[in-house]
């Protein structure tokens, strides 16, 4: 659906993006990660059409990126701005029209939404009475409202209690379905666990990891088990050089243990040889969370570029 090939953006003398390239599968969720000043926001705004790159292309839907795009595109930008002094409804009229949509298309789709998300007896009340959940409600409403391609969210979940979370969640997953591709902008790793099937990390201007969601956890698999078992009332140790205890943890009940295995070693062979030893109530390959990996390979490439 999008593809960015090699672009560079400079703003008095700071380089905020040097040689970013990235593909978005179209009708999937793609993470876009990055700590504070990764570029993250140029990279959206350059997509936008907000601003222009120094150099490279942006390629949309199989084409060189166009003026007209924008009208398939939604997007919520991380700094939330409505006009508190309008009405909700008349606002949310005025930004879908701006999308293309005519005035009666956009009162039907408006309609639809505000009353699934129970807004709609605030259609006629000014958008300073409502609070600051409900307005950002509000904007994801007039970010899909005219049925665009592409959707870009930028920390969509920001101010959201965990109901509305999870009900936004439950949206973005349904656009997905319905064949929308998502660009989804967030520091919380468990919602891109969650949502996303592909991501791409961006460190100092550049991307540092990229791939499916899948193929990254896979990549980072360091043979590490979480293993719990009865407590024999007796030392654990590891056994020959098979595995290494890495940490243990004990209560009343149970021995909590983080252990690393021989690579050569297959699954069912470590499960056999702790068996024999220890009562296992619980066996689990420990994969490495979004949130691990994310901090990982960021303190890995903090220092790959100073320009």
């Amino acid at each position: 659906m999008l593809e960015v090939k090699n672009i560079i953006k400079q703003y008095s003398g700071h380089l905020a993006l040097d040689g970013v390239s990235l593909q978005v599968p179209k009708g999937q969720i793609f993470g876009l990660l990055g700590p504070n000043g990764a570029g993250k926001t140029t990279l959206i705004r350059i997509i936008n059409r907000i601003t222009a790159p120094d150099s490279g292309e942006v390629y949309f839907d199989g084409h060189l990126s166009q003026p007209d795009d924008v009208f398939r595109i939604g997007y919520l930008p991380e700094e939330r701005g409505l006009y508190k002094k309008m009405k909700v409804g008349e606002q949310a009229l005025y930004l879908a029209q701006l999308k293309g949509l005519s005035a009666r298309e956009a009162r039907i789709n408006l309609e639809e939404w505000f009353n699934r998300f129970d807004l709609m007896s605030w259609w006629n009340r000014r958008v300073e009475e409502l609070s600051k959940g409900m307005q950002q409600k509000v904007q994801f409403i007039t970010t899909v409202v005219h049925h665009p391609d592409l959707l870009i969210f930028d920390e969509p979940f920001s101010g959201f209690d965990p109901v509305n979370a999870e009900l936004l969640k439950q949206e973005i997953q349904a656009l997905k379905e319905q064949g929308h591709t998502v660009i989804f902008s967030t520091h919380n790793m468990a919602s891109v666990e969650e949502l996303c099937d592909h991501i791409a990390l961006i460190n100092h201007a550049q991307v540092v990891l990229s791939g499916s969601v899948h193929e990254i956890r896979e990549q980072f698999r360091r043979n590490r088990y979480r293993v719990v078992i009865q407590d024999p009332g007796s030392a654990v140790h590891a056994e020959d050089d098979a595995y290494t205890i890495e940490k243990q943890m004990r209560d009343d009940r149970y021995i909590r243990m983080l252990v690393r295995k021989n690579p050569e070693l297959r699954n069912s062979e470590l499960l056999t040889l702790l068996s024999a030893r220890y009562e296992i109530i619980s066996f689990e390959e420990a994969v490495p969370s979004m949130n691990e990996i994310f901090i990982q390979t960021v303190s890995s490439t903090g220092k790959s570029i100073e320009k």
